[in-house]
């Protein structure tokens, strides 16, 4: 019987051997195969490199800029125009490059855009390759697991370009961290990243840990346990994919403090990871003069910012609400006006509930929106207001808080994220600005400060207007280039 039962058991081994060997055998072969075909992707990128640039660049260093949304006309797209116009204007031997999805728009209206938009004019012409897949990178297209669906299409995305144009530097300016690895692994380049918001961060993770209802969070997954611990796994395994693309980096340049933290939690690569604020057009605002507003009676506070789910205007509205019933200064008449761009059929809808919400609280007479205006529109409502408002939970810097204070409104801004840490900090001991984070601290504080002397008021807008030079174009101009020499001497040794 024993005999019979070994018999048996060396038949199992034997039938089990027979099915993992060919099958360990075949994944060899395909792994081998794999690496075949990227070695020789990688030859073939190499010289397609070498005769471009015989060829086609008079032997310049061709630095590209991934930015597929180049003509959007947002913070990010300043950054990148002020990023090449230094580049231009500090290296004569370099050839810019820039990888773009407006197939909509010829090269001269983007550039065109840039100058009537920032008031960036570059020194010399740039090379625009034009991206047809840039679909794969939108969020619509991944209703669900959308991180990773849009990572894994960034990559797609990045294929495209590395076969249309290999460059010798490659930058990432718009946040797809999963393109490092392709450019620098196959297409031999030295890879760097401006990193305006970490694709995921620990913040994230504490909401769904802590089964928070966010706008990225749905409430009927912060309601059930089983959901919550499974994008809990989602969460932890993307973070350490985004972890091994983006430590990749030979150069990490990040917009604030609130997003270095992140990084280094989540890249860990601290000695090549530069701190350099985004260059914000405070001149213009600092050109508006400062008036006493001691014979004032009607006030304004003003928001500026799109109308996008994680800017809060619900907040906004229902602080203002709070406001108007406790507002002891009955002399003021007092206006909330809320200033953005709709980008489409969404935000318009966004605005549609927001008024809906202003009529439900029998507020509508008191704010007013302004959707889409001009700069100059926007100069005169900053230039009129007292107070600037700003609700984002953890915005990554804050570009709209920093034109607020240099325009000459006194900043209430949210108490996290850049404004907390950056931005709305005292300047030479003294107040720049106020900050809160719930319906009755918002409220309270539009009080206080309307309360305030008009001396006082006054003494506050000093102080934030002659801190925001830390964020002019020129200074953003010195730190990046300072970051790019360290990138470009290592390519020249």
């Amino acid at each position: 019987m024993a005999a019979a039962e070994r018999g048996g058991s060396s038949e199992f081994v034997r039938f089990m051997l027979s099915l993992i060997i060919p099958v360990l055998f075949i994944s060899a072969c395909l792994l081998l195969a794999l690496v075949a075909v990227l070695m020789v992707v990688r030859f073939w990128v190499s010289q397609k490199k070498k005769l471009a640039r015989r060829a086609g660049k008079n032997g310049k260093i061709v630095v590209a800029f991934f930015h597929p949304y180049c003509n959007a006309g947002g913070g990010g797209e300043r950054v990148l125009w002020c990023a090449v116009r230094a580049m231009q204007q500090r290296y004569e031997d370099v050839a810019v490059v820039i990888y773009t999805g407006d197939l909509n728009v010829a090269a001269e209206e983007i550039l065109d855009g840039a100058y009537r938009r920032f008031n960036i004019k570059l020194p010399r012409p740039v090379q625009f390759i034009f991206l047809e897949k840039r679909y794969l990178v939108e969020a619509k297209l991944y209703p669900y697991f959308t991180l990773l669906g849009q990572s894994l299409g960034s990559m797609l995305l990045g294929w495209e370009a590395l076969m249309k144009c290999v460059p010798d530097i490659f930058i990432d300016s718009m946040g797809y961290a999963f393109t490092l690895p392709l450019f620098k692994n196959l297409g031999g380049c030295r890879v760097g990243c401006y990193v305006h918001y970490p694709t995921i961060s620990t913040d994230m993770l504490s909401v769904v840990r802590n089964r928070n209802p966010r706008f990225n969070n749905a409430s009927f997954i912060s309601k059930n346990p089983i959901l919550s611990n499974m994008k809990i796994l989602y969460y932890y395994a993307f973070s350490l994919m985004y972890g091994l693309v983006g430590s990749c980096s030979d150069i990490i340049m990040v917009n604030s403090t609130w997003t270095l933290n992140h990084i280094l939690a989540l890249w860990k690569a601290g000695n090549r990871t530069h701190v350099i604020y985004p260059p914000c057009d405070v001149q213009a605002f600092l050109d508006i003069p400062l008036m006493d507003d001691s014979k004032k009676t009607n006030h304004s506070i003003v928001s500026v910012s799109q109308f996008r789910p994680e800017k809060d205007h619900p907040l906004q509205i229902k602080a203002f609400h709070q406001f108007l019933k406790m507002k002891r200064t009955h002399a003021l008449s007092v206006k909330l006006i809320l200033i953005g761009g709709c980008r489409n059929a969404d935000d318009e809808e966004r605005v549609s509930q927001l008024k809906e919400l202003c009529e439900k609280l029998d507020i509508k007479d008191d704010v007013e929106f302004k959707i889409n205006v001009s700069f100059e529109e926007l100069k005169t409502y900053l230039s009129e207001a007292t107070i600037g408002l700003h609700t984002m939970w953890n915005e990554h810097f804050g570009i709209g808080v920093v034109e607020c204070m240099a325009a000459g409104t006194i900043i209430l801004s949210h108490n996290s994220g850049g404004p907390k840490l950056d931005i709305v900090i005292k300047h030479d001991g003294g107040v720049t600005g106020f900050l809160a984070d719930t319906e009755e601290c918002y409220a309270e504080a539009m009080n206080n400060i309307l309360s305030l002397s008009s001396e006082k008021r006054l003494e506050i807008r000093k102080n934030a207007r002659q801190s925001v030079s830390r964020f002019s174009d020129e200074e953003f101009k010195d730190s990046f280039l300072s970051a790019m020499e360290l990138f470009l001497a290592k390519k020249t040794m």
